[in-house]
């Protein structure tokens, strides 16, 4: 297997999509298509089911090939990328995953640090919504900058970035669009979305499974990620809780953003893999807590 079929195999097996697997990787959808149809037939089994059209998901075989594959693809990359960067006189590199949008507050924090270590390399890129924690197990980032609490037991959480109020996402047209807040309590009155393999305590901390009064907060929308997620709010199929920041990169006439006052504050902090914790990861875990919390409002 070609190392760029091995690639297009785990991005898939990540995105769950064509299309998106596809932009991600610069190729045409068909090559996407053609990769996985040739591993299946060498396999001579189906690494994807297909037959939901909207969410396609790993076989039994597809997960197998996925765990053994991944840290070999990942050795073999890293092995590369250190050769490259020795022959730039560059030592080491972080790749630091991002959840939350608000990329220019959290500049200051990259800035500072490749300013302090010219040689280390510092990469700042997306993190998907699915399964995150496994891509830290496995090597894909170094750090992410996620929501708390996380309480995985072989993860270590460092410094906190920020903390931001919530708001509730909601199509122009919606009924709740002219409000000027919304109780926490409302969330239960409308379809909402969630993410596939989220740890239930950790969803819940980001759109709790019950309101207040015990009703259930429905989550009839399984969603990747975030393209997906406003398509859903500006058709008005759901709406969704976001932390405040969003509103500062997602201006959209078709959406609202409606502040939820008694809904609690998400922070936002450093994690990594406890095991591979190294001095460059301490190394930037130190120039946040030295440079404190962004102040949001």
């Amino acid at each position: 297997m070609e190392i760029r079929d091995i690639e297009i195999f785990l991005t898939l097996a990540e995105e769950l999509h064509f299309g998106r697997t596809a932009t991600r990787l610069h190729v045409s959808q068909a090559r996407v298509s053609q990769a996985i149809s040739q591993q299946e037939r060498r396999l001579g089994s189906p690494l994807f089911d297909r037959s939901n059209r909207r969410q396609i998901r790993l076989t039994a075989v597809g997960r197998q090939l996925r765990d053994d594959l991944r840290p070999v693809y990942v050795g073999l990359r890293d092995s590369l990328d250190r050769a490259r960067m020795a022959s730039r006189g560059v030592t080491a590199r972080l790749r630091v995953g991002l959840l939350p949008f608000n990329v220019a507050e959290l500049q200051p924090y990259w800035r500072t640090f490749r300013a302090q270590y010219p040689q280390w390399e510092l990469q700042i890129r997306v993190a998907p919504y699915v399964r995150p924690f496994d891509m830290l197990r496995a090597g894909d980032f170094d750090v992410l900058v996620v929501w708390l609490p996380v309480e995985e037991p072989d993860l270590t959480v460092g410094p906190t970035l920020f903390t931001d109020p919530r708001v509730l996402a909601v199509s122009t047209e919606h009924e709740l669009a002219g409000r000027l807040s919304i109780p926490q309590e409302a969330l239960a009155d409308f379809a909402n979305a969630t993410a596939p393999d989220m740890p239930d305590y950790w969803e819940d901390s980001y759109l709790p499974f019950h309101a207040s009064g015990g009703k259930v907060i429905e989550r009839p929308e399984l969603v990747t990620n975030a393209d997906e997620l406003i398509t859903l709010v500006t058709n008005g199929e759901i709406v969704h809780p976001f932390p405040s920041h969003v509103t500062r990169y997602w201006s959209m006439p078709h959406v609202r953003f409606v502040p939820i006052p008694d809904m609690p504050r998400l922070s936002y902090a450093l994690v990594w893999h406890t095991e591979s914790e190294n001095d460059v990861v301490r190394a930037l875990a130190r120039t946040v807590r030295d440079l404190g919390a962004v102040a949001f409002h």
